[in-house]
């Protein structure tokens, strides 16, 4: 049994943010599912495990340090601390197939994207491509909102123009004002463009769209949040394929 040492501490802290994540090709995951469900799929993945005193955890192969309360809470990105938590490698998921690949374009909020995350999971989506600005996926927030699925779902971040440029896909994309989803026969191989929360799609990736679609509206709401729009648009899409 280790203890929690003060570099320890500031290095685990160190890996909420992007550039230190990057420099050390490591990142966090934090949630007693997920860091179960790594251990028992991934273990290689894991650099070390960090678990509250309070919670009954056994794991001989890998390296295990017990905190307190108040440790936990260091460690931890969030208000109330999980606990266990876990420092893992990066890793490189490859697509067995691109027959349906999801584009998108600017996400910017955390929540967005885990709930993205587990909706491509859900329908089986080959890959996302993210625009280089896009929320990272290993942000903290991210992680814990995809509930395990960023270890399931190829994701690349790329320059959306070279990528488009380089497909003969059909390419879809979401707006406002676009064709009715349910009136369409989509097909497949396909690419999936979802747009900034605030702005949509980028007014440079037009040129790439072959078919606007749209989910009408049958109530009062202005809009409808990105996260829960890819999940309908998606399930569209899996329900024609």
């Amino acid at each position: 049994m280790e203890s929690l040492s003060k570099n320890k501490l500031k290095f685990v802290r160190s890996l909420r943010q992007k550039k230190f994540r990057k420099e050390h090709q490591m990142f966090i995951v934090e949630g007693e599912k997920m860091v179960l469900e790594l251990c028992a799929q991934k273990p290689d993945l894991i650099v070390e495990v960090f678990c509250s005193k309070e919670f009954d955890f056994h794991n001989s192969h890998l390296s295990v340090t017990f905190c307190t309360k108040t440790e936990m809470e260091q460690l931890s990105a969030f208000n109330t601390p999980n606990k266990l938590i876990a420092v893992v490698h990066n890793f490189d998921l490859k697509p067995t197939k691109e027959e349906f690949i999801l584009v998108l374009d600017g996400i910017q909020d955390p929540g967005n994207m885990g709930t993205i995350l587990r909706a491509a999971d859900w329908f089986g989506i080959d890959a996302i491509i993210c625009s280089e600005d896009t929320v990272d996926i290993q942000n903290e927030k991210v992680i814990q909102a995809s509930m395990g699925s960023i270890f399931r779902v190829p994701v690349a971040y790329k320059n959306l123009e070279t990528f488009l440029d380089s497909s003969s896909f059909p390419v879809y994309g979401a707006y406002l004002e676009g064709e009715n989803v349910y009136q369409q026969k989509l097909t497949s191989p396909a690419i999936l463009i979802m747009g900034n929360e605030g702005k949509g799609i980028r007014p440079n990736l037009e040129r790439f769209i072959t078919h606007q679609l749209t989910i009408p509206r049958f109530g009062s709401a202005e809009s409808l949040n990105v996260g829960v729009a890819t999940s309908i648009l998606l399930s569209e899409f899996a329900r024609n394929f």
